[in-house]
């Protein structure tokens, strides 16, 4: 296979999570880092001594060994950098998520997807941590047929980002589509059907309340409920609170249909695991038939190499592999445009509907798939 060797648009702590896992991947390096943010580019020429740091995208395009790209710049930057890039030199893009923050940038989007000529994958790791990716695998034999799906997620609150561009709703697109797009998409992923309508109830009761920057105060929301309904009939539930971070688990996710349910249990990131509770807990997967009745266990462990290179339970590692092969024409693009677009119309609607109290039907939204 090909040696991919990308260009880094933003190196901040996501951008790090990215390098330590490119350093894992056969045939891959990074060949050269644009990030603004002096102590940023210092760390990460730390990790990376030979790769160029480039003043501009420009000047990052224009090093001859680039062949790929990562953006893991702020939310709000996202498509106006792809949009540079199309215009520069369109090389293969796996864009950390959101896509875009407002409905706005719809038509923009659109645009850009049906003139880029090279693959853009969306970076929604949480597909390919392995205890979902084998729920993902075993769903429909263990439930006959998902017909309620359920996101749980209770975790630490929003960490520190340089220049704490994300306490704001208007830099991050808000909570529902900044942190909960990775949950929309794994809904629409596993139930395989799209969204037509969703109902939420959210908001900032806990994290951030006294912080103000620069004369604003943060406005980010740290819990919610979201349900939507799907064209297939079937139902899904996200319960996301961000001051839960004393769980054993931080994401649980069941299905459930006429046969039984299957569900999953992932532990949040190691390093943030009490030293006094001995060794952070292993994943694991749970059948529970109904005929014959009786859950059955298995752990899904994961590489402590791959633990320790992030924060996403392995699955920054498993999506640079999937990447690879498809920025080398070995495979399809696994999270496409249209992908990204649909988790973030979802979490633009279950933003309005928590804002209004009113249900969002999403075949009528100005920020829907077209």
């Amino acid at each position: 296979m090909a040696r991919l060797n990308y260009g880094i648009i933003g190196c901040g702590m996501m951008g790090h999570e990215h390098l330590r896992n490119i350093a894992l991947v056969e045939n891959a390096g990074v060949a050269a880092i644009f990030e603004p943010d002096p102590a940023m580019r210092r760390a990460a020429s730390a990790i990376v001594p030979q790769a160029v740091m480039a003043g501009s995208i420009g000047e990052l395009l224009a090093v001859e060994e680039v062949n790929c790209l990562l953006i893991a710049s702020p939310n709000y930057l996202h498509l106006r950098q792809l949009e540079e890039i199309a215009s520069i030199r369109a090389l293969p893009v796996l864009v950390e998520k959101p896509l875009f923050t407002a409905p706005e940038d719809a038509p923009r989007l659109a645009a850009l997807r049906a003139g880029y000529r090279a693959p853009i994958w969306v970076a929604m790791e949480y597909r390919y941590m392995p205890p979902v990716a084998r729920l993902i695998e075993e769903a429909e034999a263990a439930t006959g047929g998902i017909r309620m799906l359920t996101i749980r997620e209770h975790r630490f609150a929003f960490l520190q980002k340089v220049g704490d561009w994300n306490r704001f709703n208007s830099n991050t697109g808000g909570t529902l589509v900044e942190k909960c797009c990775h949950f929309f998409d794994l809904m629409r992923h596993i139930l395989k059907s799209d969204p037509v309508r969703v109902m939420a109830s959210g908001g900032q009761d806990v994290n951030h309340l006294d912080e103000v920057y620069e004369g604003k105060r943060s406005d980010i929301w740290d819990n919610a409920y979201v349900i939507v309904d799907f064209a297939s009939g079937a139902r899904a539930m996200l319960e996301l609170c961000m001051f839960a971070e004393g769980s054993r688990y931080q994401e649980e996710i069941s299905a459930v249909g006429p046969l039984g349910k299957i569900e999953c249990h992932v532990p949040g990131p190691g390093r943030f695991w009490p030293d006094h509770l001995g060794e952070p807990p292993v994943a694991q997967l749970v059948v529970s038939p109904r005929n014959p009745k009786g859950p059955k266990f298995v752990e899904i462990p994961v590489d402590p190499h791959l633990l320790a290179a992030g924060d996403h339970n392995g699955s920054t590692f498993y999506q640079h592999q999937r990447f690879q092969r498809a920025a080398c024409g070995g495979q399809s693009v696994e999270v496409s445009l249209d992908d990204g677009w649909w988790a973030v119309a979802m979490g633009l609607a279950a933003q309005q509907s928590a804002a209004t109290g009113k249900a969002v039907d999403l075949s009528a939204t100005s920020y829907r798939v077209v």
